[in-house]
């Protein structure tokens, strides 16, 4: 028996190969698509770390060995397994049969000897960095803590967003039962997120179009092919919902739910409902249900690791929770004014799109001109005529983009800042009540919370809401990246390295606190300021290695704050929000008692 999950065709499900030959464009844009990618067997031509002979340091514990065998991947590592003393682990050689991710991150899977159980290699792959790094430092999660990556971890939860109908097998729930206590036979329709995820099982459209008369007739009459789901022809719920089924943070109802869907795959289809099926977590609005309450019965902190304390999403790739809160989708009362996933993306390259494939994937698959102000603009016509009376910003400059003040970057995942998808408006309020970084700050990072009311006030009559003493006396970015919980820090980081905010901010006073972030307890955090440091002037070369010894971190970062110390740079900003005297002098007490302010509960986003 194979030793991984394969894919199987039936059910109604064909594969993506059989729409080849009548949608050969749509079939092209698809497989250029990081859906199509999502998952992939791994292979010498899929792979993109080098696996011949390569030995891997990056990895907690020793090192990692990688070896090619023909065509066959093979790695040797620690026994994640082990339960004894540290010093007398074993070593296990495992074959990778199969891998996630394809734009930012190779995550390997291996056979675990299971059935067709899965677990991951204690390294993964960042692409555009070229490195191996150990697995746990890619994601958010409180320094010390185990990230739990356990046999059967892909069969159980990565399968169900990152294939086409998959399907686990497994005996009970995966949470009730250990994985080497249940049989696995893991079969998918399709590896990746194929034709079917979005249109539904194709056979019955196949079998009715075999006729070329048929084809023709229902190309004349327009009107669409009721054998098929077209996901654009639903109305905006029922359409947004398709990319919904993976893009939120969503759970069953009960385990005989999870039993079903692991027997015989998730139930929903394009064109559902999809509540019907499946609990979509919206805490802003079912605050106190009883789903709510039992998850958070089940895990106190499963709502935090997801969303801010307003309820709306904080991490990525849950867009459509985003959706839902937004007042585009939830107060429009006709389906033409009702903002979707579609009215911005959309799944297949269309003819008049300059853009070759790879360059639309690499928007998130926005678009056409979508990917400016004309995708606000289509609802809201009126502004177009004169915009910055609107923006209060330069027509041509960042602060004029509908984009940045309406869907900041206030969501996190893959080592780095993502639009938030629930538009709304800049709101000092929110960052105070909540601790949502807001989208004024997030590009004037220099300035307080309480500049930012100030002008919200003056500029479109939101009354200043009450502040604490440090929201008017220290800039935001710098609250939020010496007080703040690791996700804040993470995201100030990441905009301390985003053009438009260094052209707003300037970049000179970031130099020390970047520094300073580099001795963060979390990886992640301590990646991203490395590589926004490195976007400054004279530091592209910066040598800091985010995984590496605690004391070479340390010595890095002390070495930064030297120099910037003895440059001209230094003294160039001496606004008291800064934290500077006025001599220039960086106020070290001020920015300790931030530090020692800070929020230090652990956190896990959930991305």
């Amino acid at each position: 028996m194979v030793d991984r999950p394969v894919q199987v065709t039936g059910d109604g499900y064909v594969s993506s190969d059989t729409c080849r030959a009548c949608h050969p464009a749509e079939y092209e844009t698809w497989r250029g698509s990081y859906h199509r990618t999502m998952t992939q067997v791994a292979a010498p031509d899929t792979v993109r770390a080098d696996f011949d002979g390569v030995r891997v340091d990056a990895v907690h514990g020793s090192p990692m060995a990688l070896e090619r065998r023909g065509d066959e991947l093979w790695a040797e590592f620690d026994d994640p397994g082990w339960e004894g003393p540290d010093a007398e682990r074993p070593r296990i050689r495992r074959r990778v049969v199969l891998m996630t991710g394809s734009h930012h991150q190779n995550i390997y899977w291996y056979a675990t000897g299971h059935d067709r159980g899965l677990n991951v290699l204690p390294g993964a792959y960042l692409l555009a960095e070229r490195r191996w790094v150990p697995r746990s430092a890619l994601v958010l999660h409180p320094p010390g803590q185990s990230l739990a990556m356990l046999d059967g971890h892909w069969n159980a939860v990565c399968i169900v967003c990152h294939t086409t109908l998959g399907r686990t097998a497994f005996d009970t729930p995966y949470r009730s039962a250990p994985f080497a206590e249940q049989a696995v036979d893991t079969t998918v329709a399709e590896f990746g997120v194929a034709c079917e995820s979005c249109h539904g099982p194709a056979r019955a459209h196949v079998e009715a179009n075999r006729s070329p008369l048929r084809r023709y007739r229902r190309h004349l009459a327009g009107n669409g092919d009721p054998t098929i789901v077209q996901p654009v022809d639903l109305d905006p719920r029922r359409s947004s919902q398709v990319c919904g089924q993976c893009h939120s943070v969503w759970e069953y109802y009960d385990p005989e739910d999870e039993r079903r869907a692991s027997r015989d795959g998730l139930p929903y289809r394009p064109g559902d409902e999809l509540r019907d099926t499946r609990f979509v977590v919206q805490p802003a609005v079912d605050r106190t249900s009883a789903d709510i309450r039992a998850l958070v019965a089940a895990d106190p902190e499963f709502v935090r690791g997801s969303f801010w304390r307003d309820g709306t999403i904080r991490v990525s790739g849950r867009e459509y929770n985003g959706l839902l809160d937004s007042p585009c989708f939830r107060d429009a009362e006709t389906p033409e004014r009702t903002l979707s996933c579609f009215s911005c993306h959309t799944m297949h390259k269309t003819p008049d799109d300059p853009r070759t494939v790879a360059a639309w994937a690499d928007t998130h698959q926005v678009s056409a001109g979508m990917d400016g102000d004309e995708a606000c603009l289509q609802c809201h016509e009126p502004l177009r005529a004169d915009p910055a009376a609107h923006t209060r910003h330069a027509p041509e400059s960042a602060g004029s983009r509908c984009y940045n003040c309406h869907m900041p970057y206030t969501s996190y995942g893959l080592l780095k800042a993502i639009r938030s998808h629930t538009v709304g408006s800049p709101s000092a309020a929110e960052t105070a009540e909540v601790g949502r970084p807001n989208a004024c700050n997030l590009c004037h990072l220099d300035k307080t919370l309480a500049w930012t009311a100030e002008r919200l006030d003056a500029w479109y009559g939101v009354p200043a809401p009450p502040l604490r003493d440090g929201d008017r006396t220290v800039a935001a970015g710098l609250r939020w990246m010496l007080a703040g919980d690791a996700g804040q820090r993470a995201l100030t980081a990441w905009s301390m390295g985003w053009g438009p905010a260094q052209e707003a901010s300037g970049t000179t006073w970031m130099v020390p606190h970047l520094g300073e972030a580099l001795g963060d307890p979390y990886d992640a955090v301590r990646f991203i300021a490395a590589r926004s440091l490195r976007s400054l002037p004279g530091y592209a070369n910066l040598a800091f290695d985010f995984t590496g010894p605690r004391q070479a971190r340390v010595d890095t970062a002390v070495r930064v704050l030297r120099e910037w110390r003895a440059s001209p740079a230094a003294r160039l900003r001496r606004e008291p929000e800064l934290l500077v005297d006025q001599r220039g002098e960086l106020r070290v007490d001020a920015m300790r008692r931030l530090f020692d302010a800070r929020d230090r509960r652990p956190l896990f986003l959930r991305e």
